[in-house]
């Protein structure tokens, strides 16, 4: 029965592969690390696996990982800088990313937000 699901077009896991990758991304800014991990929890192929995750290049994760940092640096602005920074890298890390991107990614962001209030206060 399954064979003729398959075979007509009703299960095709490359494609919701695809789905999930796209979706993940987009939505949930999932790291190409906890994308592996998800595809494989829900028993894609390896193949189907590796096929969806090659559409995530170093720019896109980048990408991603900045409008994740972007989405949350409002809502951390009353902490501590060092608190801030940690709790922004944290969240990466529980998203997938490295250490490396998450540290770059959230030092740009807080020099950003911090030059970016230097501005508002000079026009105050």
């Amino acid at each position: 029965m399954l064979d003729r699901f398959t075979e007509v077009g009703l299960i095709d896991d490359a494609e919701l592969a695809r789905t999930l990758v796209r979706t993940r991304v987009a939505e949930r800014h999932l790291s190409r690390r906890a994308l592996a991990v998800e595809l494989r929890r829900k028993g894609i192929a390896d193949d189907d696996a590796r096929a969806a995750l090659e559409r995530i290049d170093d720019d896109l994760q980048e990408e991603t990982a900045r409008a994740f940092v972007a989405s949350r640096i409002r809502r951390a602005s009353s902490l501590d800088p060092v608190t801030r920074s940690r709790r922004l890298v944290g969240a990466l890390a529980r998203k997938g990313y490295s250490a490396e991107v998450a540290t770059r990614v959230v030092r740009e962001a807080l020099a950003a937000d911090a030059a970016a209030r230097d501005e508002d206060d000079f026009r105050s």
